[in-house]
């Protein structure tokens, strides 16, 4: 499975984004059975769970963007999406998208398949 975040840019304090990801290499099928999640990193911090979405369409968020950002799918498409709302300059870093492996949802490293990830920068 190969992994395709876009969706990144350069928004003010407020604005909003749309990431988009795309998995290649997996059927429908499977796609539908994956949960995905959204991982960013700022620079010189470590690694920070996002968002989740399990293939019943549950949710989960970390506490900072709740009723921020909105995690979606279309399995028709293999695309799961993150609406980011309100953005925050704290929002600034890359954000990947990766298919979660084991282990608790809100940890990174229970996510495997990482994609390559697309910067968001939100100015102040």
């Amino acid at each position: 499975v190969q992994l395709q975040a876009s969706g990144g840019g350069l928004v003010q304090t407020g604005g909003s984004l749309r990431l988009s990801c795309v998995a290649s290499g997996a059927s429908e099928r499977s796609f539908s059975n994956y949960v995905m999640g959204w991982i960013r990193q700022a620079p010189g911090k470590e690694r920070e769970f996002v968002s989740a979405i399990e293939w019943t369409g549950n949710t989960y968020y970390e506490d900072s963007v709740k009723g921020r950002f909105t995690i979606s799918r279309v399995n028709a498409k293999n695309t799961v999406y993150l609406q980011m709302n309100s953005l925050k300059p704290e929002d600034t870093a890359v954000y990947y998208c990766a298919v979660h492996n084991s282990g608790g949802y809100y940890h990174h490293a229970s996510y495997g398949f990482w994609g390559q990830g697309t910067q968001v920068t939100v100015s102040s």
